[in-house]
């Protein structure tokens, strides 16, 4: 059973970083793409980043490149989202998801922005200003 959880929500100042973390367990890690999306009070889900681990493949949107890094831990199955210099448009739910092996590049990116298979449970993060 494919499995996902997200960890790492809080409350932070704006201009503070948080790391949240995604643990997987239930497939095969390395072969996989795991994506981070949120969801705004109000807003459409939009896809943030995705790591496909296969090949190392990163997706970010625009708006977040430069202040968002995406890492995979093989050792532990899990995927990091690292958050720096957090401003409180970043206010959101956020949540994990993953997609098997089964997409060409092209239709991945796509899918990193829009929706992936299998989801996790949510991670609050709130910045306040």
């Amino acid at each position: 059973e494919v499995q996902l959880q997200a960890s790492g929500g809080g409350l932070v100042q704006a201009g503070r970083s948080l790391r949240l973390s995604c643990a997987t367990s239930g497939f095969t890690f390395g072969d996989w793409t795991i994506g981070w999306f949120r969801q705004a009070p109000g807003k459409e889900r939009e896809g943030v980043s995705c790591i496909t681990n296969s090949d190392r493949n990163t997706y970010y949107k625009a708006s977040v490149k430069g202040r968002f890094t995406i890492s995979s831990d093989f050792a532990k199955n899990t995927v990091y989202l690292q958050i720096n210099n957090l401003k409180p448009e970043d206010t959101a739910v956020y949540y994990c998801a993953a997609d098997p092996p089964k997409w060409a590049p092209d239709t991945q990116t796509r899918r990193c922005r829009s929706g992936m298979d299998y989801w996790g449970k949510g991670t609050q993060v709130t910045v306040s200003s």
